[in-house]
């Protein structure tokens, strides 16, 4: 079975923390074609750079602040003090454009990216434009910053969207797949990109080691089953197969950014739910969403 849990340093290449799937990357998984993700740590002044190829990105702040250049064009996104501190600026780039990310003061960046034919045109969207969709309710409550979905972003392949989600709480829950073109249901790879930290109210000791869980299993005959420990850096993909729950561990609060893109003509996240466990969306109707929601600056 293919390797499909990265834990933080065992996907390096160069200055990238994390390198999967793009063009660029060293590091080839089979079955793997249409999603990749770059993470990179600059110090004070540094930069990374992209060459030019036939794969749309999005440029995503972690913590810090950054300037993208692509090709000759610069843009400032303002980034955030962390991932826990709502919204940041992002930046599409369009295919087959070079891109340079440096930082003043230093960060951490994210690039989602997917092989793509069709050119749209760069665009920063700003934190202040980003839908922010409070999802789920009761202890199933989450955070969605849809900054690269469809309703909000033109774009040839991917689908792109960070979760936040408060400690204790459960997300990408019911579990579901997408992994058939068929009515009601696309074609999507998927990553996941996980952060943690310990909760603001949470009593844990300064040295407390913040953790979180994911789980992928087979919804066919294709094999698959991760039960994985996550922490900051730490990477999970999904070929095909039912994901789900995404847990944040009591006393600490959980990230994800998600990369999404299959091989279907229509560009949409669309999903089938575990039949097993579906019926839990019924019960969110009578519940409040977490009232520790929404994470701000």
């Amino acid at each position: 079975m293919a390797n499909w849990v990265y834990p933080l340093g065992t996907a390096t290449d160069g200055k990238w923390d994390i390198s999967l799937g793009t063009s660029d990357s060293t590091l080839a998984i089979d079955g793997w074609a249409h999603t990749g993700l770059k993470v990179a740590t600059l110090e004070a002044g540094a930069a990374v750079e992209l060459r030019a190829a036939a794969e749309e990105r999005i440029v995503v702040p972690l913590s810090g602040s950054f300037t993208v250049t692509v090709d000759d064009d610069a843009y400032s996104l303002a980034g955030r003090q962390s991932v826990f501190h709502g919204p940041s600026d992002v930046l599409y780039t369009g295919i087959d454009k070079a891109v340079t990310i440096s930082s003043h003061d230093g960060g951490r960046v994210a690039v989602a990216t997917a092989p793509a034919k069709a050119g749209y045109p760069t665009r920063l969207i700003t934190a202040a434009e980003t839908p922010v969709e409070l999802r789920g309710a009761g202890n199933c409550s989450r955070q969605v910053h849809n900054f690269g979905t469809p309703a909000a972003l033109e774009a040839d392949r991917f689908i792109v969207c960070e979760v936040i989600t408060p400690a204790g709480n459960w997300s990408s829950y019911p579990p579901h797949k997408h992994d058939e073109e068929k009515e009601g249901e696309t074609s999507l790879e998927e990553i996941y990109y996980f952060e943690t930290r310990v909760a603001p109210d949470s009593p844990a000791p300064a040295d407390s080691d913040a953790i979180g869980y994911a789980r992928v299993y087979a919804s066919d005959d294709r094999p698959i089953d991760v039960s994985a420990e996550v922490r900051t850096g730490d990477v999970v993909l999904v070929p095909y197969g039912w994901h789900g729950p995404a847990m944040a561990a009591p006393g600490y609060d959980l990230y994800y950014l998600n990369v999404m893109a299959g091989p279907g003509r229509v560009r949409d996240w669309l999903i089938s739910d575990d039949p097993h466990h579906g019926w839990i969306r019924q019960t969110w109707d009578g519940q409040d969403v977490d009232p520790r929601l929404p994470f701000g600056a």
